[in-house]
């Protein structure tokens, strides 16, 4: 970690310096030539949100949106690919849109948009009642063009890791009097290799389990997104969204297990696995907008539908060695998801007159239709079934309210107040086992913010959350991993209600010092249960699945961050470093959680740094370091993570092309390592990501590249506390 640091605070000072002369050098030959240019900072502190502006940064060179992501403020992904913001779990919405992606199909998807679209990422971490969320929000907005004719680029990448891979991306616009029409044509060939160690130990029969993977994958995945949109006149816009994604994905993983009791030899066995799977994503939405100008008042009308169908096959074989006696088991498991979701959205926006504020109203029809069928077939049956449908439906049904309003010219204030009510239903054709449930929630937020001066402004906000389990959590069907466990989901799994008070001070515009406290009285997380068979080990069996822990968990934050311009504005720093407490004392009490922490507290913090147009050459350089603990519910991380990400760029004006070469983690590899605790033992689990390495990235542009300022119009900016 000294290394990268000391590489970096060298660049910096290099950089410094070599500009500091060239500079002085230009100065005495071209005195009247001086020009101040003014640029927006790359990260922004506002009263409910971090804005990390990255359209004009060559962090974006090489980078499809997923790597953008990992690289912002405030904004952790852990080896599960889950997306967190300051530690907690977030919902996605790409342009105001919440996207129907989670998880490992969200990075895949975000994979296919290249960063060059990106105008900028949101982390709204006290979201208004307009948002359908269950904590913090981020929000990515693309780029929108706004000059005639065709324009557009086409990027060519290159990245060597472990394995290779490449991406390929078109990007066409077309803009004529009224009508926009976008198209963005993508497809990526990636391949991966990962290792990691698991250390599994029972309390009940003092048994330790220790697993090591190694897998390597493969993903082919196209898309295609278009977007239509066409003013009628200066107040009326309609348009339509079509999005498709395939993804055609490949995995080989082989697993050695041994397991010792009382450190006594008990068993041992070799799992190999291979698996495909393909997936493809059909989304829609047209939308109508009305917006007076002169009265500030907005009309957004959403209608849509999304369809996410999936199949997989996953071959097992494993040969368990008991005692020199060999046995070979084989299993097979095939299943195809289908997904489909429809829903209106209507929103509107009215100020009331000059001294009354504003009020923001609107709400949302959800219909889901979900279907997941598997298919088992095993030498060994004992505790597994062969066959079963799981479906899933729901309609969440939800109305709000903002009304935001200065008071004094220096107070701001958001009051809001929204209203979710949801009717859900579940059940497994073979089995029988079904739920019906339904329930209301109202979820208000407070923002007030009071500024003292032009240099000193003080900010407090309150938020209700609701966390829904996703729809495949509930699904019963037991099926084994690559690792040699078995996992399933629950039917009996509950919503988790948290709250969430957040206060911060902004000093002179450039420093921001913020303070969170955070509260849950139940929540669910990954559950380990070990079935054993005295009569014959074989059938022992280690099985996830979430389950519905009670217990009261308590969460501080302090967070320090700066954004400082250097150098005519050509060298950009952005730092930020907070220190997280959490009490987990009631909550492991009453989960019986043994040996786990009750009390703990970390460091972590970002720093993001870019320099323009070196030695006045069109070099761009940008460099990115993180320190991350992974500490999540019952786990706890037991090293510090460093991800550091280093880029330059090479743009060339007259034939509008750019080449840039990127530096991933090459001073140090990502691991994850952290321990889980449970009723019955504990599991470790250290893996080995397989994100470092060099890439190579050439763009070639054409057209006019003028795009539009920001998306957003003056009272949907105004609104709401700096939204």
């Amino acid at each position: 970690m000294k290394k990268l640091f000391s590489s970096i605070a060298v660049l910096v000072g290099l950089l410094a310096f070599a500009q500091e002369k060239k500079d002085t050098i230009r100065k005495e030959t071209q005195i009247e030539g001086i020009t101040v240019t003014a640029r927006k900072p790359t990260v922004e502190s506002k009263v409910d949100r971090t804005v990390f502006n990255v359209a004009n940064s060559s962090i974006l060179a090489g980078n499809t949106t997923w790597d953008v992501l990992r690289m912002t403020p405030l904004v952790s992904i852990d080896n599960n690919d889950a997306v967190k913001a300051e530690g907690e779990s977030v919902t996605v919405y790409i342009n105001d849109r919440k996207s129907v992606f989670t998880g490992k199909e969200l990075k895949e998807y975000l994979k296919t948009i290249p960063a060059d679209n990106l105008m900028k990422i949101e982390v709204i971490t006290s979201p208004s009642s307009r948002y359908e969320t269950a904590g913090s929000v981020i929000n990515i907005v693309l780029k929108k063009r706004d000059d005639e004719g065709i324009k557009g680029s086409v990027t060519f990448n290159n990245r060597q890791q472990q394995k290779n891979s490449q991406y390929t991306n078109l990007n066409l616009n077309y803009h004529k009097k009224s009508f926009t029409q976008t198209l963005i044509g993508s497809y990526s060939d990636n391949s991966y290799l990962q290792k990691s160690a698991l250390q599994s130990t029972s309390y009940a029969d003092n048994s330790v389990t220790e697993i090591n993977t190694v897998s390597v994958g493969r993903s082919k995945s196209p898309s295609l997104s278009s977007t239509s949109e066409f003013e009628l006149n200066d107040k009326n816009t309609a348009g339509l969204i079509l999005e498709y994604y395939q993804g055609n994905s490949t995995n080989s993983a082989e697993a050695n297990g041994i397991t010792h009791i009382d450190n006594i030899f008990n068993r041992s066995y070799t799992q190999n696995q291979w698996a495909s799977g393909l997936s493809r994503t059909l989304g829609t939405n047209i939308f109508y907008k009305f917006y007076d100008k002169e009265k500030n008042r907005i009309l957004d009308i959403n209608l849509g539908s999304n369809y996410y169908g999936q199949s997989e096959d996953n071959n097992f074989v494993k040969n368990q060695l008991i005692s020199n006696n060999s046995t070979l088991y084989e299993t097979r498991v095939l299943s195809d998801s289908e997904n489909r979701n429809y829903y209106v959205k209507i929103d509107y926006t009215q100020p009331l007159g000059k001294e009354w504020g504003t009020l923001e109203v609107g709400g949302k029809m959800d219909f889901n239709n979900n279907v997941i069928p598997n298919d088992l077939s095993a030498t060994q049956m004992d505790g597994l079934s062969t066959h079963d449908i799981f479906h899933y439906e729901d309609n969440i049904n939800s109305l709000y309210a903002n009304y935001s309003k200065t008071f004094f010219k220096k107070l701001e204030t958001r009051i809001g107040l929204r209203y979710e009510h949801i009717d859900y239903k579940m059940r497994q054709d073979v089995a029988g086992a079904s739920r019906k449930d339904s329930y209301g929630a109202f979820l208000p937020n407070l923002l007030l913010k009071y500024s003292f001066s032009e240099k000193y402004d003080l900010s407090l906000t309150y938020n209700r959350n609701l966390w829904r389990p996703w729809y495949a959590e509930f699904n019963p069907f037991m099926v084994p991993n690559d690792n040699g466990f078995y996992s399933r989901g629950n039917m009996e799994l509950e919503p988790n209600p948290s709250h969430r008070l957040y206060m911060k001070l902004g000093l002179f515009k450039k420093y921001f010092i913020s303070a969170r406290y955070m509260y849950t009285d139940q929540d669910y997380w990954t559950s380990y249960i070990f079935e054993t068979n005295p009569t014959d080990p074989t059938k022992n069996k280690t099985i996830t699945q979430p389950d519905n822990f009670k217990g009261r968990v308590q969460k501080y934050y302090l967070f320090a961050n700066t954004n400082q311009t250097f150098l005519k504005n050509k060298l950009t720093v952005n730092v930020g470093f907070g220190w997280y407490y959490m009490d987990n004392s009631d909550f492991n009490l009453k989960n019986n959680l043994e040996n786990a922490r009750d009390y703990l507290s970390y460091w972590g913090g970002s720093t993001n740094i870019s320099y323009t147009n070196l030695f006045n050459k069109n070099i761009n350089l940008s460099a990115w370091v993180e320190i991350s603990n992974q500490n999540n519910g019952n786990s706890y991380a037991n090293r510090t993570n460093v991800f550091h990400n280093i880029s330059v760029t090479k743009i060339f004006p007259k034939t509008q092309m750019e080449a840039s070469l990127q530096l991933m983690n090459i001073f140090q590899r990502p691991n994850f390592d952290a321990t889980t605790y449970n009723q019955t033992g504990t599991l470790r689990n250290s893996m080995q990501w397989d994100w470092y390495g060099v890439s190579l990235s050439f763009v070639k542009r054409f057209g006019n590249q003028k795009v539009k300022e920001n998306t957003k119009t003056d009272v949907e900016k105004n609104a709401g506390g700096g939204k």
